[in-house]
């Protein structure tokens, strides 16, 4: 199976570019599941069910998110409504709306997908290693399992990328919206990558327009982000998986404009 991860997706313009690239891309590379990160994806930030219904409309299959998944309220019964379209970070309280992991069913396979978030330069949530130890024994049963590693630092991801190296199909980071090069198959097989990067405007600071950021580095003071305009590039990640096994045959980065 061809699995397609998309990296975060930003304001209209990264949905948008979903929306173009998509068909074309799934049809040319025989993809069976889309997952992406769709934090960003409403405009202004965070994300609304019309942004996620929107890259779901799109042909995304299954949505992961981040720290900005609980901006906007709206979202809350959302997360609850579709636990099989939509997760969040799984080392959130339990109380949180939504759930941490889901199984994508895809006729001749299952897919298991873990969304966690790291704590080192963010949030001090529940220690995501062990929060995936507690989720990996109810994936059992499936073919091949993706985690989306939603963290800040590299050394992190690394190190969860080698903690579950063997235990996982792919390990691949989110957040930075700055793809990295470091895809590659660890030594026991599982595919990594620090970071999948975004679907967003290429001429911007994350997505956001330059002016903006660079007004509140220069000033210290409050700034208002607003999503660039322009062409988007379009960033993530294709596995190319043995459907039974969950054996990584082939690892290639996506980068296009």
């Amino acid at each position: 199976m061809n699995i397609l991860f998309l990296g975060d997706v930003v304001g209209q313009p990264g949905c948008q570019a979903v929306r173009r690239f998509l068909p074309g891309f799934k049809r040319e590379h025989s993809v069976d599941v889309v997952i992406a990160n769709g934090e960003n994806s409403a405009i202004g930030n965070g994300i609304l069910p019309q942004s996620a219904n929107h890259l779901l409309d799109s042909g995304v299959d299954l949505l992961t998110t981040g720290n900005h998944v609980f901006r906007r309220r709206e979202i809350y019964p959302y997360l609850d409504a579709h636990p099989g379209q939509i997760i969040r970070p799984a080392n959130y309280p339990s109380s949180a709306p939504g759930g941490g992991y889901t199984v994508y069913a895809g006729g001749r396979f299952q897919l298991g997908v873990i969304n966690l978030m790291g704590v080192v330069f963010m949030e001090a949530l529940d220690n995501p290693f062990h929060t995936v130890d507690q989720i990996l024994p109810k994936l059992k049963d499936c073919n091949a399992i993706l985690v989306d590693f939603h963290a800040e630092a590299t050394g992190e991801k690394r190190a969860m990328g080698f903690y579950l190296d063997g235990r996982v199909t792919a390990v691949i980071g989110t957040h930075t919206h700055v793809q990295t090069a470091d895809e590659q198959i660890l030594p026991k097989g599982t595919a990594y990558l620090t970071d999948a990067g975004m679907v967003g405007p290429e001429q911007s600071v994350l997505g956001v327009k330059p002016e903006a950021v660079l007004k509140r580095h220069l000033t210290h003071m409050p700034s208002r982000f607003e999503t660039a305009d322009g062409p988007c590039r379009i960033q993530g990640i294709l596995l190319n998986v043995e459907a039974k096994s969950g054996k990584v045959n082939k690892v290639t980065r996506v980068n296009l404009v």
